[in-house]
């Protein structure tokens, strides 16, 4: 199967790519997606050494920090357990579990963090779910083209 990318939107107040990179291992799971269409992606399409964006959501402005990978395919989110975890799902259970995560490793940073309104102004992005009104998924699909583009330019400076 060919490999596949995406972009992974964090609120860098919550966690930030310098959190992902300071992580042990530069490695973290990505929990507390709630969305059934971004899960049943994650449990569905991802697989290990998928490319993914790092995106810094709710931010000024909004930008891509850098690079990083599926190293762990989807498993279910322990938060949902947690009757202390913001993330907790009362109606989740060990043996049927609602909610998963996959595990994601820094890759690289960009020389130049891109933004949301730089992307916007490239006609080759034309068609980029981040870019579209309304889509609001915090994991979502990025075409190969487009994941060459960002790549290219981020690593560029």
């Amino acid at each position: 199967m060919a490999k596949r990318f995406w972009l992974f939107k964090s609120e860098p107040d919550v966690f930030s790519w310098d959190d992902l990179v300071a992580a042990k291992d530069r490695t973290t799971c990505w929990e507390g997606v709630r969305n059934y269409q971004a899960r049943n992606m994650m449990r569905d399409e991802m697989k290990v050494g998928d490319g993914v964006l790092f995106y810094h959501s709710n931010a000024k402005p909004q930008v891509v920090m850098g690079t990083a990978k599926i190293v762990r395919e989807a498993y279910p989110d322990s938060a949902q357990f947690d009757p202390k975890s913001k993330y907790h799902d009362p109606a989740a259970t060990p043996e049927e579990p609602r909610w998963l995560m996959v595990d994601i490793q820094a890759d690289r940073a960009f020389k130049r963090p891109l933004s949301l309104p730089e992307l916007k102004q490239m006609p080759a992005l034309d068609g980029m779910m981040l870019l579209k009104k309304g889509a609001r998924l915090s994991v979502q699909p990025v075409d190969k083209a487009h994941w060459d583009l960002i790549t290219k330019l981020g690593f560029k400076g």
